[in-house]
């Protein structure tokens, strides 16, 4: 049965005020947030509302991204910088400010806070150039797409990482974006959406990841426990060797996602973590659920999912997998209010909202 869909919509400021070299236009300090609200473990810990109540700033470079942080009266000064078109190495230089601790080659969101980085108009491409955020909170990140980090070769940005969170990081809502590479770390790319040394209370919704060797993991190594508090859901994993993600200790809540064409492990849960597995759609994949490349055990509580056309490995000294009958090996009590959409239906709600430029189209519940 065809699905209809709610849409949601960024009330956009068309009052531009000035303009300057560096690509920033300057609206009304009144301003709206990101369209919608956090979901999931982002709305724990006092919830993650990023540059509401901020003056909103449209950037046109990532120069002009750093001048908008570097701008405000404090580093918790609440922003909203609205994004169009292609940001790259030839226009991200680092600024220098009071409120900010910024770089060049990379999107620095370092020891600030209140700040949203929101694509709009014809969308906002960050080509071959990550997003860092590090000892920051309440940062919300949406409809952007980020493509083909490197960490080696030219150019190189964020270590290879789309979009990377490390050192006391708190609150983040990552919303409709398209993560994705063009290989694995053989051909310098690294994570999509990494986190670790102390992040927590982090979301990531309605997003693409994809044509990457390593989805992203929750913690650095096995003695990076400290990290957390996860949720990830309606997000579409398609052609990704692994890391889907790998959890290191820490809570993950993950819920209808489709996974398509996952070559050698999807949910690594292992070294402590623990994650509840609901109502997902795993399709033409290996192993996507177990502990893996590892003998420090992870656990996961399964509820609804479909399994079509997976493989699983026998199971080994450094190989547990979940299948081929995932039974629930932990129990994850969730703290927040969600929907659950029926796993057979996650396809087709995925294909029709995930990722930047669709609207910021959510799920309305219905099959």
């Amino acid at each position: 049965m065809k699905r209809s869909f709610a849409l949601r919509f960024h009330a956009l400021l068309a009052l531009m005020a000035v303009a300057v070299a560096t690509g920033v236009v300057l609206s009304t300090p009144e301003a709206s947030a990101a369209a919608g609200s956090a979901t999931g473990y982002a709305t724990q810990n006092g919830g993650t509302t990023g540059g509401a109540g901020g003056q909103t700033v449209r950037a046109t470079t990532g120069t002009a991204i750093h001048a908008a942080l570097c701008d405000r009266a404090s580093d918790d000064t609440p922003v909203i910088i609205e994004v169009e078109g292609t940001i790259n190495h030839g226009n991200t230089e680092k600024v220098s400010g009071d409120s900010c601790n910024t770089a060049a080659g990379v999107i620095e969101l370092k020891q600030i806070s209140n700040v949203s980085i929101i694509g709009v108009g014809n969308g906002a491409v960050f080509d071959q150039l990550g997003i860092h955020i590090r000892e920051a909170s309440n940062i919300i990140i949406q409809n952007v797409t980020v493509r083909n980090v490197k960490k080696s070769g030219s150019p190189t940005s964020n270590g290879g990482d789309a979009i990377g969170m490390e050192s006391d990081v708190r609150n983040v809502w990552v919303d409709h974006v398209t993560l994705e590479a063009s290989g694995g770390e053989s051909e310098g790319f690294d994570g999509l959406f990494d986190m670790k040394n102390n992040t927590q209370y982090v979301t990531l919704s309605y997003s693409i990841l994809r044509n990457s060797g390593r989805g992203g993991l929750v913690g650095s190594s096995e003695s990076d426990r400290s990290n957390g508090f996860v949720t990830y859901h309606h997000n579409l994993y398609e052609n990704i060797d692994s890391r889907t993600p790998l959890l290191r200790g820490g809570t993950a809540h993950i819920y209808n996602n489709h996974y398509v064409d996952l070559h050698e492990s999807g949910i690594n849960s292992r070294a402590g973590a623990s994650a509840r597995v609901d109502n997902n759609y795993f399709q033409d994949s290996k192993d996507v659920l177990g502990t893996f490349y590892t003998d420090e055990a992870g656990y996961w509580q399964v509820n609804d999912n479909v399994f079509d056309n997976v493989t699983w490995s026998s199971p080994g000294e450094d190989t547990n997998p979940a299948g081929p009958d995932p039974q629930s090996t932990t129990t994850v009590s969730i703290p927040y209010s969600y929907s659950l959409d029926d796993a057979s239906c996650v396809p087709d709600v995925v294909s029709e909202t995930a990722g930047a430029n669709t609207g910021l189209r959510e799920s309305d519940g219905t099959c």
